[in-house]
């Protein structure tokens, strides 16, 4: 079956302003609770291995999280962007407000469609682009600003969202990459996401081929993760991987899990209903590590017949049920 992949258009950045939101944040108290609720953990994956019946969900190898564990006992719906561009995703493409709103209309959509699982929105940045020149670093990437990575936070405080910071090495490698982010990822409310897609350890300029993680880089992150919520007290992070073809991530089976970790395998295809579901059942649910996640384009998915995107109630039909959801 040929899939329909996405080649995110790399674009030249023009400076934006930013719109502070004078709401009222809430701390979110449930974030680190005392102990874990480890019965309530086992059956909440069974229910997300929803009826499967190959035998790999839910993931036996999983160990259980640390207390303040976000997976599974809540679902999170990101909106996924760069502010510089409104071609990246929908977190850039709206002044912030009306963004949010945006985000809160599908947070409601979601539990809406399943009521037993509370969402926590997120707003899921990339906060370094690849790029088809090599600028003056040499590696194909731009690093945004740390001003541009503290407006996305700020952007999040109003609606109590998570923040994900996201990474397109290009020519450099995560273990560049990851410690340059330290800063904020040692907040508890800050995770984590790669993309493979333009880790382009071939050589190959950015957008020109689809690129590659191995486990090796996988698991430094995970390491590295749990290190900082080792360092300073932290709740488990949450770690997303974007996939939509098998070469984009090697050796899964190496992949190491840690109870301070919390990994997504997210199926970042675009494209009808069908190919999208045989997307996920080939490289999500079909070489599962431990959660799994989904992406929803506004405009890439319904380009081609029957030129619509898939409802919550059919995301979470599959098996697994992905409790990692991102729109772009």
């Amino acid at each position: 079956m040929k899939n329909i992949l996405r080649i995110a258009a790399l674009v030249t950045f023009a400076a934006s302003t930013f719109s502070a939101s004078a709401q009222t944040v809430k701390q979110d108290s449930t974030l680190k609770p005392a102990t874990l609720d480890s019965a309530r953990y086992d059956s909440l994956m069974i229910r997300l291995a929803n009826g499967d019946k190959t035998g790999k969900w839910p993931v036996k190898k999983a160990p259980y999280p640390k207390a303040g564990a976000i997976l599974p006992f809540y679902r999170v719906v990101a909106y996924y962007g760069n502010m510089y561009s409104k071609n990246m995703g929908v977190l850039g493409e709206y002044e912030p407000s009306v963004m949010r709103s945006k985000l809160l209309a599908e947070v409601k959509s979601w539990e809406a469609a399943d009521p037993t699982t509370p969402v926590k929105p997120a707003l899921h940045y990339i906060c370094v682009t690849a790029q088809a020149d090599a600028g003056r670093n040499g590696l194909h990437n731009q690093r945004m600003p740390f001003s541009q990575i503290d407006k996305a936070i700020e952007m999040a405080k109003p609606i109590n969202a998570l923040v994900f910071l996201d990474i397109q090495v290009g020519f450099s490698t995560v273990e560049t990459e990851l410690p340059l982010l330290e800063k904020y990822l040692k907040m508890p409310n800050v995770h984590f996401g790669i993309d493979p897609e333009f880790s382009m350890k071939e050589g190959s300029v950015p957008g020109k081929r689809i690129g590659t993680f191995d486990a090796k880089d996988i698991n430094y992150v995970s390491n590295y993760l749990s290190s900082l919520c080792k360092k300073y007290n932290l709740p488990p992070k949450i770690f997303v991987v974007h996939r939509f073809t098998k070469r984009m991530v090697t050796n899964y089976r190496d992949i190491k899990l840690n109870s301070n970790v919390q990994f997504v395998m997210d199926m970042d295809g675009w494209g009808p209903p069908e190919l999208k579901k045989g997307t996920y059942k080939y490289y999500a649910a079909g070489e599962p590590v431990q959660f799994t996640g989904f992406k929803l384009f506004y405009k890439n998915d319904i380009k081609n017949a029957p030129k619509r995107m898939l409802t919550p109630k059919e995301v979470l039909s599959l098996k697994p049920a992905p409790i990692y959801i991102q729109y772009q």
